[in-house]
């Protein structure tokens, strides 16, 4: 029987795409005093790619936007403080992610959260979905000082839940990093589907949020 469901954040339950998005156009608007030299679709554009969908932390992102369009009445440094100061302003979730959460909690399932990244940040930015309430764990990888595939991070968050592995669904978008690792630790790996890859192996796949109570469910008959 299934007595927890785990999730990762970005491209799970936050669209990170859609997020960064909103957050860059909105930054070039907001020092377009200092950034107006570059046209604005190809300041996006660039962030976007060098961003890597998040896999590059961003103060070698600005580092090499500076370098690139030749800024000089602004640093790589407060951009960077920029984008930890504001991003949290434009995180959009997925669709029916509240409604997936409480049907979740009336099912009774313990909740736990999973997430690479940098713990000030993170926790900003689950604060801004509104989420936090609803999770008794929350790992964020700088503040346990490991992160995802390994295999601890998982087992350490089933520990705090005080749950087993095989009562424990884990739902990530990362075939890797959230699917695989999960499925190692002998956790059911639900993939949160991403354009980005195609034919993963996971227990379960999901499109829309709400799809996850009656998988879940459905693993527990």
């Amino acid at each position: 029987m299934i007595k927890a469901a785990l999730f990762d954040l970005d491209g799970t339950l936050l669209n990170r795409d859609a997020s960064v998005q909103l957050f860059i156009e909105q930054q070039y608007e907001r020092l377009k005093a200092v950034l107006g030299c570059i046209p604005k679709e190809q300041y996006i554009t660039r962030f976007i790619q060098l961003d890597k969908r998040g896999y590059v932390w961003k103060d070698r992102v600005y580092q090499q936007l500076v370098e690139e369009f030749h800024l000089v009445h602004i640093t790589w440094e407060a951009l960077l403080q920029d984008y930890l100061n504001e991003f949290k302003y434009s995180c959009v979730p997925f669709p029916n992610l509240i409604s997936m959460l409480e049907q979740l909690k009336r099912d009774q399932l313990i909740l736990g959260m999973i997430t690479n990244g940098y713990g000030q940040f993170q926790m900003g930015n689950i604060k801004a979905l509104a989420i936090e309430q609803y999770f008794d764990v929350i790992l964020v990888s700088e503040w346990a000082g490991m992160k995802k595939p390994n295999p601890q991070l998982f087992l350490n968050a089933i520990e705090n839940l005080n749950v087993l592995p095989h009562e424990c669904v884990f739902i990530g978008d990362h075939p890797e990093n959230d699917v695989k690792a999960a499925q190692h630790v002998g956790m059911k790996g639900i993939w949160k589907k991403d354009k980005q890859w195609d034919d993963v192996e996971a227990d379960a796949l999901v499109e829309d949020l709400l799809e996850i109570p009656i998988i879940i469910n459905s693993f527990s008959q």
